[in-house]
Protein backbone atom coordinates (compact mmCIF):
# COMPACT_ATOMS: atom_id res chain seq x y z
CA UNK A 1 0.00 0.00 0.00
CA UNK A 2 2.85 2.45 0.86
CA UNK A 3 4.00 1.92 -2.24
CA UNK A 4 0.82 2.88 -4.02
CA UNK A 5 1.01 6.08 -1.61
CA UNK A 6 4.40 7.26 -2.76
CA UNK A 7 3.81 6.55 -6.50
CA UNK A 8 0.90 8.29 -6.16
CA UNK A 9 2.34 11.73 -4.49
CA UNK A 10 5.28 11.42 -6.69
CA UNK A 11 3.19 11.18 -10.07
CA UNK A 12 0.86 14.39 -8.38
CA UNK A 13 4.23 16.04 -8.31
CA UNK A 14 5.10 15.86 -11.82
CA UNK A 15 1.81 16.35 -12.76
CA UNK A 16 1.60 19.54 -10.74
CA UNK A 17 5.07 20.69 -12.14
CA UNK A 18 4.23 20.12 -15.43
CA UNK A 19 0.64 22.34 -15.20
CA UNK A 20 2.29 25.16 -13.41
CA UNK A 21 5.56 25.01 -15.62
CA UNK A 22 7.72 24.42 -12.71
CA UNK A 23 8.91 20.80 -13.63
CA UNK A 24 12.13 21.64 -13.19
CA UNK A 25 11.68 23.14 -9.90
CA UNK A 26 10.82 19.32 -9.47
CA UNK A 27 13.43 17.58 -10.72
CA UNK A 28 16.01 19.58 -8.58
CA UNK A 29 14.08 18.99 -5.53
CA UNK A 30 13.74 15.43 -6.40
CA UNK A 31 17.59 14.84 -6.76
CA UNK A 32 18.19 17.35 -3.68
CA UNK A 33 16.00 15.28 -1.74
CA UNK A 34 17.40 12.31 -3.04
CA UNK A 35 20.68 13.08 -1.35
CA UNK A 36 19.24 14.36 1.76
CA UNK A 37 17.16 10.63 1.98
CA UNK A 38 21.07 9.10 1.74
CA UNK A 39 22.71 11.34 4.04
CA UNK A 40 19.71 10.18 6.88
CA UNK A 41 20.33 6.68 6.09
CA UNK A 42 24.13 6.69 6.66
CA UNK A 43 23.35 8.66 9.49
CA UNK A 44 21.41 5.93 11.16
CA UNK A 45 23.66 3.54 10.70
CA UNK A 46 25.53 4.49 13.33
CA UNK A 47 22.78 5.12 16.24
CA UNK A 48 21.05 1.82 15.17
CA UNK A 49 23.68 0.16 15.76
CA UNK A 50 25.07 1.51 18.95
CA UNK A 51 21.17 1.02 20.36
CA UNK A 52 20.96 -2.56 18.91
CA UNK A 53 24.33 -3.69 20.95
CA UNK A 54 22.77 -1.80 24.09
CA UNK A 55 19.83 -3.88 23.71
CA UNK A 56 21.86 -7.03 23.71
CA UNK A 57 24.29 -6.15 26.70
CA UNK A 58 20.84 -5.11 28.68
CA UNK A 59 19.34 -8.90 27.69
CA UNK A 60 22.85 -10.35 28.61
CA UNK A 61 22.83 -8.61 32.06
CA UNK A 62 19.09 -9.11 32.42
CA UNK A 63 17.75 -5.50 32.68
CA UNK A 64 15.36 -6.34 29.96
CA UNK A 65 13.51 -8.79 31.94
CA UNK A 66 13.49 -6.52 34.66
CA UNK A 67 12.17 -3.71 32.50
CA UNK A 68 9.49 -6.00 31.32
CA UNK A 69 8.39 -7.06 35.04
CA UNK A 70 8.13 -3.82 36.03
CA UNK A 71 5.34 -2.85 32.96
CA UNK A 72 4.33 -6.37 32.91
CA UNK A 73 1.02 -5.18 34.54
CA UNK A 74 0.24 -2.99 31.81
CA UNK A 75 1.61 -5.05 28.95
CA UNK A 76 -0.51 -8.41 30.30
CA UNK A 77 -3.82 -5.75 29.45
CA UNK A 78 -2.61 -4.78 26.30
CA UNK A 79 -1.42 -7.71 25.20
CA UNK A 80 -3.31 -10.71 26.85
CA UNK A 81 -2.25 -13.39 24.40
CA UNK A 82 1.14 -12.77 24.84
CA UNK A 83 2.86 -14.77 27.33
CA UNK A 84 4.30 -13.01 30.07
CA UNK A 85 8.39 -14.77 29.98
CA UNK A 86 7.99 -14.16 26.10
CA UNK A 87 10.95 -12.19 24.51
CA UNK A 88 8.82 -10.25 23.10
CA UNK A 89 7.67 -8.19 26.45
CA UNK A 90 10.73 -7.17 27.35
CA UNK A 91 11.50 -6.08 23.49
CA UNK A 92 8.31 -3.81 23.50
CA UNK A 93 8.90 -2.41 27.20
CA UNK A 94 12.35 -0.77 25.60
CA UNK A 95 10.55 0.47 22.83
CA UNK A 96 7.71 1.69 24.63
CA UNK A 97 10.59 3.63 27.64
CA UNK A 98 12.24 4.85 24.42
CA UNK A 99 8.88 6.68 22.90
CA UNK A 100 8.13 7.46 26.51
CA UNK A 101 11.59 10.02 26.87
CA UNK A 102 11.23 10.68 22.95
CA UNK A 103 14.10 8.99 21.73
CA UNK A 104 13.12 8.39 18.93
CA UNK A 105 16.32 6.70 16.95
CA UNK A 106 16.76 4.15 20.00
CA UNK A 107 12.86 3.49 19.53
CA UNK A 108 13.19 2.08 15.97
CA UNK A 109 15.50 -1.01 16.28
CA UNK A 110 13.88 -1.85 19.65
CA UNK A 111 10.25 -1.71 17.69
CA UNK A 112 11.16 -3.81 15.24
CA UNK A 113 12.94 -6.47 17.60
CA UNK A 114 9.68 -6.07 19.26
CA UNK A 115 7.40 -6.90 16.20
CA UNK A 116 10.46 -10.01 15.32
CA UNK A 117 9.64 -11.44 18.68
CA UNK A 118 6.15 -10.96 17.90
CA UNK A 119 5.78 -13.03 14.82
CA UNK A 120 6.86 -15.80 16.49
CA UNK A 121 3.66 -15.58 17.97
CA UNK A 122 2.04 -15.64 14.36
CA UNK A 123 0.50 -18.72 13.28
CA UNK A 124 1.19 -16.90 9.31
CA UNK A 125 3.55 -14.81 7.49
CA UNK A 126 1.29 -12.00 6.41
CA UNK A 127 -1.57 -11.88 8.74
CA UNK A 128 -1.00 -9.51 11.45
CA UNK A 129 -2.17 -10.49 15.09
CA UNK A 130 -3.87 -8.67 17.30
CA UNK A 131 -0.88 -8.17 19.28
CA UNK A 132 1.03 -6.98 16.61
CA UNK A 133 -2.01 -4.73 15.41
CA UNK A 134 -1.88 -3.17 18.98
CA UNK A 135 1.94 -2.51 18.79
CA UNK A 136 1.40 -0.82 15.11
CA UNK A 137 -1.10 1.18 16.55
CA UNK A 138 0.52 2.53 19.97
CA UNK A 139 3.61 3.00 17.63
CA UNK A 140 2.01 5.27 14.80
CA UNK A 141 -0.07 7.44 18.02
CA UNK A 142 3.47 8.43 19.12
CA UNK A 143 3.49 7.68 22.84
CA UNK A 144 5.57 10.43 24.56
CA UNK A 145 5.45 11.55 27.73
CA UNK A 146 9.12 13.32 27.89
CA UNK A 147 10.28 14.14 24.44
CA UNK A 148 14.01 14.46 24.77
CA UNK A 149 15.07 15.00 20.95
CA UNK A 150 12.70 17.51 20.14
CA UNK A 151 14.31 19.70 23.64
CA UNK A 152 17.26 19.39 22.42
CA UNK A 153 16.97 20.53 19.17
CA UNK A 154 14.64 23.49 20.58
CA UNK A 155 17.45 24.03 23.27
CA UNK A 156 19.80 24.79 20.43
CA UNK A 157 18.49 27.07 19.02
CA UNK A 158 16.94 28.94 21.61
CA UNK A 159 17.83 29.76 25.48
CA UNK A 160 14.45 30.33 27.13
CA UNK A 161 11.27 28.72 26.84
CA UNK A 162 12.66 25.19 25.04
CA UNK A 163 10.62 23.33 27.78
CA UNK A 164 7.76 25.00 26.82
CA UNK A 165 5.87 22.10 24.42
CA UNK A 166 6.00 19.61 27.59
CA UNK A 167 2.88 20.08 28.47
CA UNK A 168 1.39 20.14 24.72
CA UNK A 169 3.04 17.38 24.07
CA UNK A 170 1.84 15.24 26.91
CA UNK A 171 -2.08 15.99 26.16
CA UNK A 172 -1.65 15.46 22.63
CA UNK A 173 0.49 11.93 23.50
CA UNK A 174 -2.32 11.28 25.92
CA UNK A 175 -5.33 11.73 23.61
CA UNK A 176 -3.87 10.01 20.46
CA UNK A 177 -2.85 7.02 22.20
CA UNK A 178 -5.78 6.42 24.35
CA UNK A 179 -7.84 6.70 20.98
CA UNK A 180 -5.39 4.48 19.24
CA UNK A 181 -5.54 1.87 21.88
CA UNK A 182 -10.16 1.71 22.19
CA UNK A 183 -9.78 1.82 18.35
CA UNK A 184 -7.78 -1.11 18.04
CA UNK A 185 -9.74 -3.01 20.69
CA UNK A 186 -13.16 -2.17 19.34
CA UNK A 187 -12.33 -3.19 15.93
CA UNK A 188 -10.49 -6.04 16.92
CA UNK A 189 -13.97 -7.19 18.40
CA UNK A 190 -15.98 -6.84 15.18
CA UNK A 191 -16.02 -10.55 13.20
CA UNK A 192 -14.50 -8.78 9.82
CA UNK A 193 -11.58 -7.96 11.63
CA UNK A 194 -11.10 -10.65 13.68
CA UNK A 195 -7.81 -13.44 13.37
CA UNK A 196 -9.92 -15.88 12.88
CA UNK A 197 -11.97 -15.05 10.15
CA UNK A 198 -9.10 -13.53 7.89
CA UNK A 199 -7.46 -16.98 8.35
CA UNK A 200 -10.08 -18.75 7.19
CA UNK A 201 -11.05 -16.82 3.69
CA UNK A 202 -7.33 -17.14 3.15
CA UNK A 203 -7.93 -20.88 3.97
CA UNK A 204 -10.68 -20.67 1.47
CA UNK A 205 -8.73 -18.82 -1.04
CA UNK A 206 -6.01 -21.02 -0.77
CA UNK A 207 -3.88 -18.22 -0.59
CA UNK A 208 -3.19 -18.74 3.45
CA UNK A 209 1.44 -19.03 4.08
CA UNK A 210 2.14 -20.78 7.12
CA UNK A 211 4.81 -19.05 9.59
CA UNK A 212 7.47 -22.02 10.61
CA UNK A 213 9.05 -20.01 12.91
CA UNK A 214 6.16 -20.20 14.95
CA UNK A 215 6.79 -21.56 18.38
CA UNK A 216 3.12 -21.94 20.18
CA UNK A 217 1.27 -24.90 20.31
CA UNK A 218 -1.55 -25.08 18.13
CA UNK A 219 -0.06 -24.34 14.65
CA UNK A 220 -2.43 -24.82 11.33
CA UNK A 221 -2.83 -27.42 9.63
CA UNK A 222 -3.46 -27.03 5.75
Amino acid sequence: MMNYIWTGLVAIAVIAGIVTGSISDVQEALFSFANTAVEIVFGLIGVMVFFTGLMSVMEAAGLCEKLGKILGPVMTKLFPEVPANHPAMSSMALYFAANILGIGNAATPFGLKAMADLQTLNKTKHIATDAQCMLLAIATTSITLLPVTALALRSAVQVEGATEIIGPVILATTISTATGIIATILLGKLKRYKLETIIQKEIAAGTLEINENYIGNDPIKL
